[in-house]
């Protein structure tokens, strides 16, 4: 199959459809939902954003009920509750906590990790901005991936939890993952437009990074903003290059349309005229090439 190619008017359609998203909607079936009420502050929402991406993991229905779960076993202000309850008995409480292959052990980790961190920093919009400023992006995440995985504090911090590393990956570590729930996390933080919380304001909104999650991959395979049939860091790369040339200043605008188009089976991902026809971005997709639809 020939490489399928953007149209000419994808730019305009695809802005179509984020002008007439039923942003509300999917706002209630998207882990958002739970933390944007909880998010008071900077700290709050790194603590609850960190948690909630790094539960992305399944259907939305799932991941929304195991954020639930968990912030159920907290009293208080959660991110409060997570950062300050005694060791022995925040481990306990979050021993039994389960979703898919994410452990209660590994929660309280990373809630150890970030005690520590705060004990040192106001937020971790820092150690982003210190690996940007050295190797862009990419150096963001990978500085964010090593204070998860409590590089820096090492020796206090004792030896990490089976599993525990692979759930924070490095784009610049073999094997290039695309990292979906360490960027959607950044993208939560920086982006000030609804639905995100924005309470990053020092990282440029033009240089984040697409969630490359099934969904997005999918559409945007489709409607040739990859080439790329796998999910990788350079197909991450390549639609987020592709979308910045579509809007420059807020590319990753995109992400949640996209994605929840995919998730609320407004894409089919088959042909399906009764789905498909009042979609703003059908003339661009492969699945329609060359095909001719009666007014």
């Amino acid at each position: 199959m020939r490489t399928h190619r953007p149209t000419p008017e994808l730019p305009s359609h695809l802005e179509a459809l984020y002008r007439q998203f039923p942003f509300e909607r999917s706002l209630s079936d998207d882990p958002l939902s739970s933390i944007r009420p909880l998010a008071h502050d900077v700290r709050s929402a790194e603590v609850l954003g960190i948690v909630a991406a790094t539960l992305a993991i399944g259907n939305t229905t799932a991941i929304r009920g195991a954020l639930a779960r968990l912030l159920g076993r907290t009293t208080g202000r959660p991110e409060v509750w997570l950062l300050r309850t005694p060791a022995p008995e925040r481990a306990r409480i979050l021993s039994s906590f389960r979703h898919r292959w994410i452990r209660g052990d590994q929660v309280d980790y990373l809630a150890r990790v970030l005690a520590e961190y705060y004990a040192h920093h106001a937020s971790l919009e820092e150690s982003f901005l210190e690996g940007y400023s050295a190797a862009g992006f990419p150096g963001g995440l990978d500085r964010l991936s090593r204070v998860f995985r409590g590089a820096d504090h090492r020796d206090r911090l004792g030896k990490a939890p089976p599993g525990y590393f692979a759930l924070f990956p490095s784009p610049l570590e073999k094997p290039r993952s695309p990292c979906k729930r360490m960027t959607l996390f950044v993208r939560w933080m920086v982006r000030e437009r609804y639905p995100d919380l924005g309470f990053w304001r020092r990282v440029p909104t033009g240089d984040l990074r697409v969630p490359l999650d099934q969904h997005v991959h999918w559409i945007a395979y489709n409607l040739g903003l990859t080439a790329r049939r796998t999910r990788s860091w350079a197909a991450v790369e390549e639609v987020s290059e592709a979308l910045r040339r579509i809007d420059p200043v807020d590319p990753i605008k995109f992400d949640f349309v996209l994605c929840h188009t995919g998730i609320s089976g407004d894409c089919p991902k088959e042909r399906d005229l009764r789905v498909c026809g009042p979609c703003s971005v059908r003339p661009d997709c492969r699945l329609w090439r060359g095909r001719k639809v009666a007014a």
